[in-house]
């Protein structure tokens, strides 16, 4: 259909679908491109963040989801700086910069430089107890191992079609052997995907190191040549925490700092979305989960504490354009009835769920040390957490004086049914769990319990494929744009960078 764009004398109006930090970038986005736009951004819920949300409880600073970003990527820093928080983020304690892992029930260090599934430093390795003689000697021998099919078949010009997939666990146990992956490398990508490796693509979730077997036919040898096992720049393990940062006052001062740009009365919370469809005119017109006079109010009416929204002159609203910013299953239900084909390829994209138990204690009160950052617990383990952050040693003013916060992560796609069992059950498995692993004795300070059902998208080998054909049909409506964490990177940088995309694609068509 064709798109009808506004006069010159008349403000475009756009909608955003999603008050999650997608969502509430993607709006900051069209206010700094077109000021003189309308933008709506409406939200089902209670409330705006998404997942980000913090918690001030008893002088803890909890944070029930992320809590930090990787500063890597450009997009989360320079958000923050144009929204004012570039004074207020804080880097990871230094001294504390690294993770342990879980062996035959006790916290291990993770070795010095070991990232994801490549050593930056031999000695560290070689000098752990992680990995057994044999497990060590076949890491080794990666050198000799060949390519794999998927590096041989590659384009000789890889950026212009997606290469050949191949599981994570695949690849790691092919290059690195069986033990490397199931103690090193399963647990460090399911304390960041929560996903199960045997099915997690690698050109989606690890490029780097296809392009590493690609170019060198060996990570070790891609390594050595770059220099970096004499590298001593980063000695952190597990991850390079040396390349997180966090706001001051947590995650959501983010939000709060984005609301206060973008003007609160934009936003318009306890507002579903049942459908979306391009009418005769171009334009997009919302079916609203509720209608007007169920609310005894006449259509028209501006009353931004009601369910209504208040920027909408009835409860089919037009806009003349839309950003979807909301899960892949349910923008496939948005688009059910008007693009049914692109409605089932967003929903092929699956997720998994996790519940972040976040428990206080007297400093006392825990045998362990907590000299690092956490712990990442194996599958091999049979235990029944997918890892733990100890959350007050990362970052400053998270715990009182004397007190420690710790946030214990279960569930993932390797053990959803955990993520049903109510509160008191998951507060007691996460408690029993940490009383074994850190020797704690007595009852917490304080628990915090956040669910986040269907929150993580998997991105399963071929998932590549998927998102191109996913943007090929999106490409056919020119003012209709999707964003968020389901297409090209889970975390919140790629959040972000999806959602300026989007907006940014949107601002050329609309502007008169």
């Amino acid at each position: 259909m064709n798109a009808s764009y506004p006069p010159a004398s008349a403000a475009p109006r756009i909608a955003v679908i999603g008050g999650g930090i997608t969502g509430l970038a993607a709006a900051h986005r069209l206010h700094e491109l077109l000021p003189r736009a309308e933008v709506a951004l409406f939200e089902a819920g209670p409330r705006v963040g998404g997942v980000l949300d913090t918690a001030h409880l008893d002088g803890f600073l909890v944070e029930r989801s992320a809590d930090n970003f990787l500063t890597r990527l450009p997009q989360a820093v320079a958000l923050c700086r144009r929204v004012g928080l570039a004074d207020e983020l804080l880097s990871t304690d230094e001294t504390r910069r690294r993770a342990f892992v879980v062996k035959n029930g006790q916290l291990v260090p993770i070795p010095d430089g070991f990232f994801l599934m490549s050593p930056r430093k031999l000695g560290p390795l070689l000098g752990s107890n992680v990995l057994s003689v044999p497990g060590k000697l076949r890491l080794l021998a990666e050198t000799f191992v060949p390519r794999g099919p998927a590096s041989k078949e590659l384009n000789p010009e890889p950026r212009t079609l997606n290469p050949p997939d191949e599981s994570v666990a695949s690849f790691a146990r092919r290059r690195l052997g069986n033990e490397t992956f199931e103690r090193l490398v399963q647990p460090l990508v399911a304390g960041i995907y929560t996903a199960d490796p045997e099915k997690l693509s690698m050109a989606a979730t690890m490029p780097e190191f296809l392009a590493q077997e690609r170019d060198h036919g060996s990570l070790l040898r891609a390594r050595r040549r770059a220099g970096r096992f004499r590298d001593q720049s980063d000695d952190s393990s597990g991850a390079r925490y040396s390349l997180f940062a966090a706001p001051k006052d947590g995650m959501a001062s983010l939000v709060q700092a984005l609301v206060a740009r973008i003007s609160p009365s934009a936003i318009h919370l306890n507002a579903p979305i049942e459908s979306v469809r391009q009418m005769s005119d171009g334009r997009w017109q919302l079916d609203f989960g509720f209608r007007i006079s169920d609310f005894g109010l006449a259509e028209g009416s501006f009353n931004p504490q009601s369910r209504v929204p208040s920027g909408c002159r009835n409860p089919q609203s037009a806009f003349d354009a839309l950003i979807l910013a909301v899960p892949a299953y349910a923008a496939a239900e948005l688009l059910r009835r008007h693009d049914p084909t692109l409605a089932t390829e967003l929903a092929t994209i699956e997720y998994a769920g996790c519940a972040v138990v976040s428990l206080a204690f007297q400093r006392n009160q825990i045998g362990h040390a907590l000299d690092g950052f956490g712990f990442v617990v194996p599958q091999v383990e049979r235990r029944r957490i997918i890892a733990a952050s100890f959350a007050s040693q990362k970052f400053p003013g998270r715990a009182p004086e004397g007190a420690a916060l710790i946030r214990v992560f279960i569930g993932g796609a390797l053990q959803p049914e955990l993520l049903d069992l109510p509160d008191h059950e998951l507060r007691q498995l996460a408690l029993d769990e940490l009383r074994d692993l850190l020797q704690i004795t007595g009852e917490p300070l304080l628990t915090d319990i956040a669910r986040w059902p269907r929150s993580m998208p998997q991105y399963h080998v071929g998932h590549l494929d998927r998102i191109a054909r996913i943007e090929e049909l999106a490409a056919r409506h020119p003012t209709l744009a999707l964003a968020g964490n389901a297409y090209r990177g889970v975390g919140i940088p790629q959040c972000i960078a999806s959602a300026e995309s989007a907006a940014e694609r949107l601002a050329t068509p609309i502007t008169p």
